[in-house]
């Protein structure tokens, strides 16, 4: 069953990953690269689940916090250069 889940949430970065690359606008491409870490972050406690790995809950924590800072980094930046 989670198996299931684990292929259906990288089916689901594929085509997120479409929007990133293919994204009208610049904070279409950052909200899918956002998303696309989130999914990530929930592969990584899915797997960590099924093979009784605790310690992948706690990378997908550290992976969820650099994500965020990152996405705002990047949002902030480009604020700073005006081309809002």
């Amino acid at each position: 069953m989670f198996e299931i889940a684990e292929i259906i949430i990288v089916l689901a970065v594929f085509l997120v990953l479409y929007r990133t690359i293919v994204g009208p606008r610049f904070f279409d491409r950052a909200l899918a690269a956002n998303v696309m870490g989130t999914k990530t972050v929930v592969l990584l406690v899915l797997i960590g689940f099924v093979y009784a790995r605790p310690h992948f809950l706690d990378i997908a924590l550290v992976y969820a916090l650099i994500n965020f800072i990152a996405t705002l980094a990047i949002l902030k930046y480009r604020e700073s250069l005006g081309l809002d």
